[in-house]
């Protein structure tokens, strides 16, 4: 779902199954945690309000988003129908950043071409904290919510 220049929380609601039956799991970083608590707490909502049953949803907490890729591959061989990872990525200073965010979507990318389970990406990788605030809930809607339609629609693939 491309995001550029719109609001992350909008989206049509008849194109989001859901389910009673549906079990994710939401792998959330610490790093960052404020942004990346925003943006569960919009992951979950969406699915609570789309008929996922609170208890089917499952949430695991990690040290930082680089620890994204071994939760998420550890949580395909459960069974969840998707599990969606969470985590904020900010540039700073030195190269680390690079290194982090490809590794990531590298490491994301490869699970989902072997697992079971779709793996969403929901990782920030902003610039500065106040583009994160903008897409974990701020002017830009929660990025939690676009990373929970998606879990939903690829679940019903």
């Amino acid at each position: 779902m491309v995001s550029a220049n719109n609001n992350l929380s909008e989206y049509d609601h008849s194109k989001a199954p859901g389910g009673k039956s549906i079990r994710i799991a939401l792998v959330v970083s610490e790093w960052n945690q404020t942004i990346t608590d925003n943006l569960y707490q919009g992951a979950r909502k969406t699915l609570l309000d789309h008929n996922v049953l609170a208890k089917n949803i499952v949430k695991f907490d990690v040290p930082g988003s680089f620890e994204l890729i071994y939760a998420a591959s550890r949580f395909q061989t459960q069974k969840f129908d998707a599990i969606i990872v969470i985590g904020c990525i900010i540039q700073g200073e030195t190269r680390h950043f690079e290194f982090i965010s490809n590794a990531v979507a590298q490491g994301i990318k490869d699970l989902n071409l072997k697992g079971k389970s779709p793996v969403i990406f929901c990782v920030l990788t902003d610039d500065n904290i106040d583009q994160s605030q903008a897409r974990s809930g701020g002017e830009l809607g929660n990025k939690g919510v676009e990373a929970a339609v998606t879990a939903l629609r690829m679940i019903s693939l």
